[in-house]
């Protein structure tokens, strides 16, 4: 089973922390997983900045990172894809 993860910033100043704030079923074979992934890289309303008024979207490794240009400030969150794996027997 795959999985879409968005990872982001949260928090103000030096309390800054990255949070997985989201994460969605992907289905059962990578490629649908990726094109659920670029749906939420362009979807996603990230908590910074709170409006975006421009998204940038890159594909890196296995998801996107976005970055997102508010009234004042820019931000970044990415989008990644993680697949369930068995524990060791």
């Amino acid at each position: 089973m795959w999985w879409v993860v968005v990872e982001e910033q949260s928090g103000g100043g030096d309390a800054r922390t990255w949070n997985v704030t989201k994460t969605k079923p992907g289905g059962g074979d990578r490629e649908h997983a990726d094109e659920v992934a670029r749906r939420v890289a362009f979807e996603h309303r990230p908590v910074h900045p709170a409006s975006v008024k421009e998204r940038k979207v890159l594909r890196v490794g296995d998801g996107y990172l976005v970055i997102a240009t508010g009234r004042t400030a820019t931000f970044h969150f990415r989008v990644t894809l993680g697949e369930t794996v068995a524990e060791p027997a």
